[in-house]
């Protein structure tokens, strides 16, 4: 098994490419060892000193450090986590826990405008930035203002400021005049 590395705009955050399928469809984002539960992968990876975040994708793992530690130090022990997972024929998620789709639901009057927002960000923006290594979902629509969640490689971007606000929230006013700011939710 040959497993491919790619930098991302995050510093912090490495993207690994297994050459083989993570998850389905969806993606699943474990912003904290407790929260790896649902995933014997997740779990291995949050085994190795220095891991702070990891997020799957359909055919990545981004993995997340804590600033104290250098990549040179701990990309080897993620690598032989990653084969070994594989390896031992585990599922990436535990049964009982499903990936997400992404977007949050939102009922109320202005669900054209938000099915135009949720298109926008399936077609044009998620493609993207899941080639960096993460994702941004739909979280809510009030009053004009867009909030996302992002996930991966895009939380904590020192360039995750500039993508929202000169990238995405440029786009959605562009096509959609209802839309007149974007923030990010934690």
């Amino acid at each position: 098994m040959f497993i491919q590395t790619e930098s991302t705009p995050n510093p912090a955050t490495l993207k690994f490419l297994p050459g083989q399928s993570v998850l389905e469809m969806g993606t699943a984002d474990f912003p904290t060892s407790d929260s790896a539960g649902g995933s014997p992968l997740a779990t291995r990876l949050f085994a190795v000193d220095g891991v702070s975040g990891v997020f799957f994708g359909t055919d990545f793992v981004t993995v997340t450090k804590s600033d104290d530690v250098a990549w040179d130090h701990i990309k080897p022990s993620l690598l032989g986590a990653i084969m070994e997972h594989y390896q031992s024929g585990e599922s990436v998620m535990a049964s009982d826990h499903a990936p997400t789709s992404g977007h949050a639901d939102h009922d109320g009057e202005d669900g054209e405008v938000v099915g135009q927002i949720k298109e926008l960000l399936d077609s044009r923006v998620r493609p993207a930035v899941a080639q960096d290594g993460g994702d941004i979902t739909f979280h809510g629509f009030d009053r004009g203002v867009v909030y996302l969640h992002m996930q991966g490689a895009c939380a904590g971007c020192p360039s995750s400021t500039l993508t929202l606000k000169m990238g995405i929230e440029n786009l959605l006013r562009h096509y959609i005049p209802e839309v007149t700011e974007v923030r990010p939710v934690a």
